[in-house]
């Protein structure tokens, strides 16, 4: 069971690293990041090859300190050939139970000489022998070519727990330092001081020499020849020996060798993230420094749309104050006032209307069919200069001349960040300033319609509706008192009566009823038309925001975008890591491992 849920974890954390790694924008570092993946599955691919495997426990360290003895020692029995002046070990032994073969522990048969033993040190335990980090003597007795360290890192990633082998002299080996700063990833940490029996304990130095990079666990102090003769004796193992033989043999078998291999693959994943984080942020300045090319760029663009704009519907006014005052008359029914609108707003129509109610022949109802339409086309024609005036606006206000300087700014910018440059290719980007156009028209025919219909309602209040009433309904209250005292007192009460007004005091009354009706009229259409005015301006001031032109270098501004979430994505998977390995940095406390 424990293995079966080591591969389900293994198997969920790298599918969604591949998923991570195919969403890849087209970008340097994440070629890079997608080629550090590939090579931690083939790492887990060597997991999953030793999961039902004994511990594969390996050695490591510089040359004499003594690693083919302490081999010797946990087997009990002198399997390899040691030295502690020069290298012994050139091609690396496999000491494991019979009928265990390299090819079920992943590793390539030629790179190693399996010695098979039945001892029960190793029935749950694998021991290589491997060479030394800090010698490049060739193997011709085998004939395996290259040197020590390239078969050393050869071995290396199959193993599950290295043992770290030093000495008074070596321990502050800078060659084997990087040895097992490349390796620590990826396997667990047994460190080791040899030769107890001459040297003296430097433990605690070595301890600080690591820590700033490593967790060291216990350190042990043995005697490997001490221990091999003890074994071939038939005596028990003593002292520290023997905790480190309970350590690999006892305290890691069974579901512990589970535990550390899901550590292993969680130091290998963190190691393998840091390396893209590492690529990315290193490229992610130039890309900020695009992002904020690409808003410098369009301020000037959304300038000149903003003014266009502006001019545009100020031109066209007049259709645009039309509206309004049809949507203020609708919005009032049918009083005094807003009757007068309706009136005013349909002039043309009723006189069109009279004429016909005054034809008499067909030729008159001809001559006013073809009055009646050639208004029609006239007002159509106005409506639709109007509407399409947005358009205009902003096919006119692109000028090819700034796109393709923009356009060549960029180019370097996103050449720098290591992007595609077809993205800014002057083509594309007059085709982007095109659908930015068409965008922004439909966008902005919603915002004007809601301008009308804004402004409609600030306007037909309450207050302002009664105040108009008012003032028509006492220009018609003042003609019917005159009207009314002239009928009732003045020609029938009065001692010194008068004649009833004549024809010409209805012209004259009607004449200035009509110019009183005019003057609320041209006050009413004047506070709409300031109204307009003012919110015309703010419409103008609001597309100068650079939001008025984000069509334009659309697809550059995309390929930003996906790698910011790729970089998000990959903080993500980190922090998911990193809280496994805190979870389980406790779980095996007396191993080392990389901080």
């Amino acid at each position: 069971m424990a293995r079966l849920q080591l591969l389900a974890e293994v198997d969920t954390l790298l599918d969604r690293l591949r998923r991570w790694a195919e969403s890849a924008p087209t970008w340097q570092p994440a070629e890079t990041a997608r080629a550090l993946v590939r090579r931690l599955d083939e790492r887990a691919s060597g997991l999953r090859v030793r999961l039902a495997a004994p511990l594969v426990v390996a050695t490591l360290g510089g040359t004499g300190t003594g690693k083919s003895a302490l081999v010797n020692a946990l087997v009990g029995a002198e399997v390899v050939r040691t030295g502690r002046q020069r290298p012994t070990t050139t091609r690396p032994a496999m000491i494991c139970r019979p009928g265990l073969t390299p090819e079920s522990l992943g590793i390539d048969p030629q790179s190693v000489e399996p010695i098979y033993r039945d001892l029960p040190a190793l029935a749950e335990l694998v021991l290589i022998d491997c060479p030394d980090p800090d010698t490049t003597e060739e193997n011709a007795e085998h004939r395996v070519a290259g040197s020590n360290l390239a078969r050393l890192r050869q071995l290396l990633p199959h193993c599950d727990v290295l043992l770290v082998t030093t000495t008074q002299q070596k321990y502050r080996s800078a060659r084997v330092a990087d040895e097992l700063a490349a390796a620590a990833s990826g396997a667990r940490l047994v460190f080791v001081q040899t030769h107890g029996d001459l040297d003296e304990d430097i433990r605690d130095d070595w301890q600080a020499v690591l820590e700033d990079q490593y967790t060291t666990g216990r350190v042990f102090l043995v005697d490997s020849l001490e221990a091999l003769a003890d074994a071939e004796n038939g005596l028990a193992p003593r002292g520290q020996f023997a905790a480190l033989v309970d350590l690999l043999t006892r305290q890691l078998a069974g579901t512990a060798a589970a535990r550390i291999r899901r550590a292993n693959f969680l130091d290998l994943l963190d190691e393998t993230l840091a390396g893209c984080r590492d690529r990315i942020d290193e490229a992610m300045p130039s890309v900020e420094r695009l992002r904020a090319a690409v808003e410098e760029q369009r301020v000037p663009l959304a300038a000149a749309l903003s003014r266009q704009m502006r001019s545009e519907l100020l031109a066209n006014r007049r259709q645009w104050e039309n509206r309004l005052l049809g949507r203020a008359a609708s919005r009032w029914g049918l009083s005094p006032f807003a009757l007068v609108l309706r009136v005013f707003h349909g002039l043309g129509g009723l006189l069109a209307g009279r004429l016909l109610w005054r034809a008499r022949t067909p030729a008159q109802i001809a001559l006013w069919g073809a009055v009646q339409g050639a208004r029609t086309w006239q007002k159509r024609r106005r409506q639709r200069v109007a509407e399409q005036g947005p358009l205009r606006a902003v096919t006119g206000c692109w000028d090819p001349a700034e796109l393709r300087k923009a356009a060549v700014i960029l180019e370097g910018y996103a050449a720098e960040a290591g992007l595609q440059r077809d993205a800014v290719d002057p083509e594309t980007v007059a085709a982007e300033a095109d659908r930015a156009g068409v965008q922004f028209v439909a966008e902005t025919s919603g915002e004007l319609e809601s301008l009308i219909t804004r402004l409609a309602q600030r306007h037909t209040g309450w207050f302002t509706r009664w105040r108009y009433e008012l003032l028509l309904a006492a220009m018609l209250g003042f003609l019917l008192y005159r009207l009314g005292k002239n009928f009732f007192y003045d020609s029938w009460v009065a001692e010194q009566q008068l004649p009833v007004f004549g024809f010409d005091f209805y012209i004259s009354a009607g004449f200035w009823l009509l110019l009183w009706c005019l003057v609320l009229v041209w006050l009413f259409t004047g506070r709409l038309r300031r109204g307009l005015r003012r919110e015309i301006d703010q419409l103008a001031q609001q597309w100068k925001d650079t939001g008025s032109a984000a069509g334009i270098f659309a697809r550059l501004e995309d390929e930003c975008r996906r790698i910011e979430r790729f970089r998000g994505e990959l903080d993500r998977l980190g922090e998911h890591v990193g809280r496994l390995r805190r979870e389980l940095a406790g779980s095996e406390e007396k191993l080392g491992y990389r901080q």
